[in-house]
């Protein structure tokens, strides 16, 4: 990792850049493969599965079987953990739908209604990501949306691995489709003989999935937020164990090698034992390789105060912030941009990526100054209801009259007024 010390806020700009992964060549091939999906349906499926990841498929949908076989007990018990969790978290967050009275006999109020068909894609690479399916699934579930269509790359041998067989399950899902990369947003937005269309497409993935949400966001159809390559910013102070944070920079490093990971803090000492912690345990890493050429494209910054280092995790809007300092819950308050924050010692970002109950699927690249991670309003559109009595009609009457009236607009007017008047003669 790249050591700075005491950057003036003048450089912050550049040092809160991340990988640039957009290019003519990648925008070029997305639009290649969203053509074919339009053209050829389950054929460009097909063909491209075996292009991209050497798979010949015998099926693309796969429905989920009434026994689970190849999954241990102890990580079914461990998801159930998380489902639970997950699910306890999300509950909380339904609308009340309460009432307000603005004025006397006006009465407005807001029903949250589930987006009908949903399209949630779980990434694969070396395995899949089945807590994308728990993170993106339940929710959904708990909205109340109709279908749910799940696209996720096939094993080697074309099947669906028998954890998301197991979330399906859980979630009352029929089946999965076994298909990834830009060609599966493609098929969610545009539809094929076998894969249905949806309305909304969640989840993240590559830059080429990342690449095809935009292009399919761009045509009109919802995505949950653009999303980019996982990152972590950890602030940290003297008391903060170095083992700590180097476990928490290697846990976002090695997702992939386009991941960036940033540590601030005051302390000079902490980042030279952070850096032999990182080395250590760096050695005994499967993904070390992966992990490395992340680090090597990340930075630890050395700050006057804790203060400067947070107005510049604040600025860079980090997807995950680990608070790792003596009095976290004082940091905490000074969050004006993150996706997701954990507090103190003992809370690693990979709880919140597995099973505290938070959602894992957040904005990145800077978008935690403006998006939320999902949850369960990502899955509704909030419509708004009113109703009024007469004697509501009369109180708000004049007030509309007026405006409409200002505006030119002279239907809406007596839109009131006819009404006023007739229940003025009764």
């Amino acid at each position: 990792m790249k050591l700075i010390k005491y950057p003036a806020p003048d450089t912050w700009e550049v040092l809160t850049a991340r990988p640039v992964l957009t290019s003519e060549a990648l925008e070029s091939s997305v639009i290649n493969i969203m053509n074919l999906i339009r053209e050829l349906g389950d054929q460009a499926l097909i063909n491209l599965t075996n292009k991209f990841d050497g798979i010949t498929l015998k099926k693309i949908y796969h429905p989920v079987p009434k026994t689970i076989k190849g999954l241990s007990a102890n990580l079914k018990r461990a998801i159930n953990t998380a489902f639970e969790n997950i699910s306890t978290f999300h509950q909380d967050q339904m609308d009340s739908g309460n009432v307000v009275e603005t004025m006397p006999g006006v009465n407005c109020w807001r029903k949250s209604l589930p987006i009908e068909k949903v399209g949630l894609y779980v990434p694969g690479g070396s395995a899949p990501l089945f807590s994308t399916m728990l993170m993106l699934g339940i929710p959904a579930q708990l909205a109340g949306c109709r279908q749910m269509v799940v696209c996720t790359p096939p094993q080697k041998d074309g099947t669906i691995h028998p954890a998301l067989m197991y979330i399906a399950q859980l979630l009352q899902i029929e089946g999965i489709y076994a298909v990834g990369g830009a060609q599966a947003v493609a098929a969610m937005a545009f539809g094929t003989e076998t894969v249905p269309s949806v309305y909304k497409i969640f989840g993240p993935g590559n830059q080429y999935v990342t690449e095809a949400k935009r292009q399919v966001a761009a045509s009109g159809l919802a995505i949950d937020f653009p999303a980019g390559p996982s990152e972590v910013a950890i602030l940290g102070d003297a008391t903060a164990q170095p083992k700590f944070i180097a476990a928490d920079l290697l846990s976002q490093a090695e997702h992939g090698a386009d991941s960036q990971v940033m540590f601030a803090t005051d302390s000079e000492p902490l980042i030279q034992e952070v850096l032999k912690d990182l080395e250590h345990q760096l050695i005994s890493l499967p993904r070390r390789e992966i992990a490395q050429q992340a680090l090597n494209q990340s930075k630890m910054l050395l700050f006057k105060n804790l203060d400067e280092a947070m107005d510049f995790i604040n600025n860079y809007a980090p997807e995950h912030f680990i608070i790792n300092t003596a009095e976290p819950l004082k940091w905490a308050d000074k969050v004006i941009n993150a996706g997701s924050v954990f507090l103190g010692p003992y809370t690693p970002e990979s709880v919140g990526d597995y099973a505290s109950g938070t959602n894992h699927t957040l904005p990145t690249d800077g978008n935690a100054r403006m998006y939320a991670g999902v949850s369960l309003d990502s899955f509704v559109k909030k419509v708004t209801f009113q109703q009024l009595t007469p004697e509501g009609l009369n109180n708000i009457g004049p007030a509309v009259e007026l405006m409409a009236k200002a505006e030119g607009l002279e239907a809406h007017r007596r839109s009131v007024s006819i009404r006023r008047e007739y229940l003025n003669r009764q």
